[in-house]
């Protein structure tokens, strides 16, 4: 399976069928990471990393502590997309990275970006 990212009306395509989407809070400055799997249902949410907790970010009972990273498994179904939307009040964009290679997405505020399983 590949992911298909859409963006200012570009398509580019992913040959990865796992890949980490992280960010930095723009309130608490603190980086999430989520780690994703492109699969026939749609994108699995496989794991959630968070370096810290405030502003209703707080990690969830079941967390574990790891090299300073609460981790857990958010009970999610796989969703058929990602709509990830810039707000431009954050420091950074998203980071995607997938099979050893990372892109930025969203740098520009109100520029929608949709990620999905290729058809």
């Amino acid at each position: 399976m590949s992911l298909c990212i859409f963006a200012g009306g570009k398509t580019a395509t992913v040959a990865a069928s796992l890949f980490t989407l992280s960010w930095t809070h723009s309130v608490e400055m603190i980086e999430w990471q989520e780690v994703w799997r492109v699969n026939s249902q749609g994108l699995e949410l496989v794991e959630a990393r968070v370096k810290g907790s405030g502003a209703g970010m707080e990690p969830p009972p079941d967390a574990h502590l790891v090299d300073g990273w609460w981790v857990y498994v958010p009970p999610l179904p796989p969703l058929p997309e990602l709509r990830l939307a810039a707000s431009g009040a954050t420091i950074s964009p998203w980071r995607l990275c997938a099979a050893g290679h990372c892109r930025e997405l969203g740098a520009n505020a109100g520029v929608p970006v949709i990620l999905k399983p290729c058809p």
